[in-house]
């Protein structure tokens, strides 16, 4: 069944044009509303047709159809570690050497194929789109929004919170300005280059072991190998992280969990929340720092660094 959602225009939005009402207002992208346009009862206004031309009235309400969709992903069957779900959102704590998406080398053993597996079974079906993305070798959150509207809305607008372990160590607080990009000797591994796109990372130090350091870490852009690729060039690489100088001997993936995850619901309004516990062999590098308390820790820093939402 195609999902409606309603929208009560405010007195700010007297007179304004429809499909800048549903652009500004509602969060819906040019593509989408030329879409809903084509829709039989796409977009209402008090229960009669709104054209994109028209002005919207204070106190009205427009209600949106948006369409059936379909998975395109083959559903296998597996384990969802699901942190939160209703009918807009999906969030699951992915262990590591999960890939997220289908790849050539990894076509069914992807966090997709489960969800897609998943959402047949719960009779929803809907197009596997996640808001963020983590390596393979990357633990934690992950969210999947489950319509377009959806997705755009929290585009650029989610809050993650990482823990990692580095090389060394290190003091305090800072921000590494670097950008990255790739050079032409490999299409993996990111460098910091002038040339490159502009990429900004914030750490907070947690804890110090006898020669590696607990950091968490949150992001004002999200570029690929961020930050694996930052604290590398700080001289600081991943435990685990042997693509970019880190040692395997410790941990054998690099040592980065998505612990945390903020964002504003694109429907309800209402601030989300969610954390997701360590996995096992993060869990055992904390474990051998001696009086380490990652929840304590963890729930400082955010005091004492409180992010911006």
């Amino acid at each position: 069944m195609p999902e409606i959602l309603s929208f009560t225009v405010p007195e700010a939005c007297a007179g304004m044009n429809a499909k800048w009402f549903l652009k500004s207002f509602c969060g819906l992208s040019t593509r989408m509303i030329t879409q809903l346009k084509r829709e039989k009862e796409g977009i209402l206004m008090n229960g009669k047709i709104l054209r994109t031309i028209d002005n919207v009235i204070p106190g009205s309400t427009v209600t949106v159809k948006l369409p059936d969709e379909k998975m395109n992903i083959e559903p296998v069957p597996g384990k969802l570690d699901i942190q939160f779900e209703d009918e807009h959102i999906l969030v699951v704590n992915k262990p590591p050497f999960m890939p997220v998406h289908p790849v050539k080398q990894h076509q069914t053993d992807t966090l997709a194929n489960i969800v897609a597996y998943q959402s047949m079974k719960a009779g929803e079906d809907y197009v596997f789109r996640a808001v963020n993305r983590l390596d393979r070798n990357t633990s934690g959150l992950v969210l999947i929004a489950k319509d377009r509207f959806t997705v755009n809305k929290l585009k650029n607008s989610v809050h993650k919170d990482y823990i990692a372990a580095v090389h060394g160590i290190m003091t305090g607080k800072g921000t590494v300005k670097a950008p990255i990009g790739l050079t032409d000797e490999s299409k993996i591994v990111r460098h910091v280059l002038d040339s490159g796109t502009p990429a900004v990372t914030h750490y907070t130090v947690l804890k110090n072991g006898a020669d590696y350091s607990l950091l968490k870490l949150w992001l004002e852009t999200g570029k690929t190998h961020q930050i694996r690729c930052h604290m590398s060039c700080l001289g600081h690489p991943l435990l685990g992280d042997d693509l970019y100088g880190g040692s395997c001997e410790r941990i054998n993936r690099h040592a980065l969990h998505c612990a945390e995850m903020v964002f504003t619901h694109p429907v309800t309004g209402k601030k989300i929340s969610i954390s997701a516990p360590l996995p096992q062999d993060m869990q055992n590098l904390i474990n051998s720092l001696q009086g380490a308390s990652l929840a304590a820790s963890f729930a400082l820093s955010c005091e004492k660094y409180p992010r911006k939402i």
